[in-house]
């Protein structure tokens, strides 16, 4: 009888969660960092003010911390290149 009475609070459970499961919204594909899928001009636009304002900050490509890279150009917004801050605002940034 116990066994009976678990395995029913499992199946429930299962259930349950696979109906959850169907009423989530679809999520969106993941991105490589903050700025997405910048592309590679997207990045040229940007890398002569990072080395000028971040450059204490880039360590090497497997290493950088891109977040911290980020808030250093939009702390520096002011002093950046107008490709790079039009890259960081067709990014939301």
């Amino acid at each position: 009888m116990r066994g009976i009475t678990i395995f029913t609070i499992a199946l429930a459970l299962t259930a349950g969660t696979a109906a959850f499961a169907q009423t989530l919204p679809p999520q969106p594909p993941p991105v490589n960092g903050p700025l997405g899928g910048s592309t590679e001009a997207e990045r040229a636009a940007c890398h002569p003010d990072v080395v000028r304002f971040c450059k204490n900050l880039v360590k090497d490509d497997a290493n950088a911390d891109v977040f911290a890279i980020l808030n250093c150009l939009q702390t520096n917004r002011p002093r950046i290149s107008p490709a790079c801050q039009t890259v960081l605002a067709s990014h939301g940034q």
